[in-house]
């Protein structure tokens, strides 16, 4: 179960703490424990994705991820596999426990884990609540509560998290580091809109996975661009078509965005975005936080190529 969950993606969750702490002690030497446990804190960045994605496909009715079928789908696991996503999150706590309860900041590690598992099971709440809302009203979605959905679900484990371990590693305080944490919730909200418009645009042999937003009902970015530029034929379209499972209801839906130019839409979003989060990340004072914000972001804008 491990070997089929917690491998196949990109790393980059787990590769950021790494980077991250590589950055931080720039100048110091990293001694060989200390470099073995920030690859500890990356792998357990990785199985916590693992177990979100395992439960969240599970939830949504995926099919596929990271181009394979997903973990639930196959005939020997079903519904037994939600068994298996909380048991890859209480992998994580024995692996802090063994390596790290000796530490000065063992407990602020602790309470770091314990604090991102509750916000983004929160995250998850919001989402599907805000799909069952959405299935009664589709107007109901607004950019507002997408981004509170996203800020909760994604942006504080997929990139705070990772930054926030290499800053305890290296013996930081997270209570000095609340501006690093905030520009790292934009991106991952940039990230987000980036992964829901892939959803919906890109080649599945790319991305490594069907999206399916559409037929799930989902409060993405680009549902909230269309209703805030359709007219009332256009909107009248979206109520009738989102959110169903054939073929012919997306194809109108994504026929719908395509008239409403959303592709060019989300790249003058992106356009902004960009902008936005370098003139914040140049307002840094800290070089290896600028160092480390850098990285996240070239990494996140170099996905649209």
């Amino acid at each position: 179960m491990i070997d089929y969950n917690v491998p196949g993606g990109k790393l980059n969750r787990g590769l950021s703490v790494i980077d991250s702490y590589l950055l931080l002690k720039e100048g110091s030497e990293v001694t060989e424990d200390e470099f073995f446990l920030a690859c500890v804190l990356g792998w357990c960045v990785e199985w916590f994705q693992a177990c979100a994605l395992l439960l969240d496909d599970i939830m949504d009715d995926s099919h596929t991820r990271r181009d394979q079928i997903c973990w639930y789908r196959r005939p020997e696991v079903g519904l037994r596999g939600i068994n298996d996503g909380i048991l890859l999150k209480c992998h994580i706590a024995r692996l802090i426990k063994k390596h790290f309860r000796e530490k000065p900041y063992y407990i602020d590690i602790s309470e770091l884990w314990n604090e991102i598992a509750l916000q983004t099971s929160l995250g998850q709440m919001l989402d599907l609540i805000s799909t069952h809302n959405g299935a009664d009203d589709l107007g109901k979605y607004s950019i507002e509560g997408y981004r509170r959905i996203v800020k909760y679900k994604t942006s504080y484990y997929s990139f705070y998290l990772p930054v926030a371990c290499a800053l305890l590693l290296s013996g930081a305080k997270l209570e000095n580091f609340n501006g690093l944490r905030d520009i790292l919730i934009e991106m991952g909200i940039y990230f987000q809109a980036q992964d829901d418009y892939l959803d919906c645009f890109a080649d599945p042999n790319t991305i490594g996975k069907i999206g399916t937003d559409i037929e799930d009902h989902k409060c993405s970015w680009l549902i909230v661009q269309a209703l805030g530029h359709a007219d009332r034929n256009q909107i009248e379209v979206l109520h009738n078509y989102y959110g169903k499972k054939d073929s012919a209801s997306v194809s109108k839906v994504k026929s719908t965005y395509s008239s409403l130019d959303l592709k060019d839409i989300f790249s003058q979003f992106e356009d902004r975005a960009y902008k936005h989060l370098v003139s914040s990340i140049e307002a840094q004072h800290d070089r290896a936080v600028q160092e480390i914000l850098k990285s996240f972001l070239k990494r996140i804008h170099r996905r649209k190529k």
